[in-house]
């Protein structure tokens, strides 16, 4: 039987390598977290860390992972669900992040040689340690 998420890397075509790029380096800075594929949209992201989570607008409450990779047209997406003191973590470190574009909770790259890695791999740790420690306001509770 095939590992679905290989299937998933497969499916990514010339964008595999860096795909698995990436997902190394959030399995190396938050190895607590958990990895699956989940649906989003008409597709699926690579999750880490379900989480409960409910948005204003749903009745019920779904699960949603801390971090999701996906691989878009033109770049990939990277997204951390951390907000901490107010502040959603992606956003607030985007400066320091390389070269990049950022939304509240999404870091956008064309390639992982783009990024500040180290910086990456510092959000991801603090992201892991804020939702372990209750602290991260994304998913209260």
């Amino acid at each position: 039987m095939t590992d679905p998420v290989e299937e998933w890397f497969a499916a990514a075509g010339p964008r595999a390598d860096e795909l698995r790029r990436v997902d190394a380096l959030v399995r190396e800075a938050a190895p607590g977290l958990d990895r699956q594929l989940v649906p989003a949209g008409s597709g699926q992201v690579l999750g880490y860390g379900l989480m409960p989570y409910r948005p204003r607008s749903a009745k019920e409450t779904t699960r949603w992972p801390l971090v999701a990779l996906a691989a878009q047209k033109r770049h990939l997406s990277l997204y951390v669900c951390a907000v901490v003191d107010g502040q959603y973590l992606p956003e607030a470190r985007a400066a320091r992040l390389g070269t990049v574009s950022c939304g509240k909770s999404c870091i956008r790259f064309s390639s992982l040689d783009r990024v500040d890695t180290g910086e990456l791999a510092a959000l991801l740790r603090d992201a892991a340690a804020a939702t372990s420690d209750r602290r991260n306001e994304f998913f209260p509770g």
